[in-house]
């Protein structure tokens, strides 16, 4: 087997699959779970102009690394990958790219979903988004949970359910 890619976690350039390592790398893996996350033109009822992500590259770099290693040994799968755009994107641009190879889809897909919430609840990267009508702010990442559990704070904005059932924390 050829020695696994070495790239970085946050990437300041367009984000492809091409960074991750192929799956004929891992004969034994017939699953591959994969998610892409893109910019949409919307947020809260706003239109969306374009959005910038910041982080210190160094801490999310390290943090993402061990995400990753943890959910590999968590769903025993052979490969978890998860890169994050920084910098400023447009619409339709990807921000995030998560996959795993398993030799199942059940883990494969358990894999990838758990990576995704992780490192956009976990790794300190930040979201501005900027709007149609001039202003900005920053914000949180929305997260794709399953469950319908909504958390009671004292600001009524602070959780949302969306349409699909997700929960957005602001």
């Amino acid at each position: 087997m050829d020695a696994l890619k070495q790239f970085s976690r946050i990437q300041e350039t367009a984000l492809t699959l091409e960074s991750f390592d192929q799956i004929q790398h891992f004969p034994k893996c017939g699953g591959v779970g994969v998610f892409i996350g893109t910019v949409r033109n919307h947020h809260e009822g706003k239109a969306v102009k374009a959005l910038k992500y910041t982080a210190y590259a160094p801490v999310s770099e390290k943090m993402i690394r061990q995400i990753e290693q943890e959910i590999q040994a968590k769903y025993n799968v052979s490969y978890v990958r998860v890169i994050h755009r920084i910098g400023a994107l447009d619409i339709g641009e990807k921000a995030i790219i998560a996959i795993a190879y398993a030799a199942h889809r059940r883990e494969a897909f358990a894999a990838c979903e758990e990576a995704v919430e992780r490192v956009k609840h976990e790794v300190p990267v930040w979201k501005e988004e900027f709007y149609m009508d001039g202003s900005s702010q920053y914000v949180e990442g929305c997260c794709i949970r399953k469950d319908d559990v909504a958390e009671t704070h004292s600001d009524h904005h602070a959780v949302q359910k969306t349409e699909h059932g997700q929960h957005c924390h602001h």
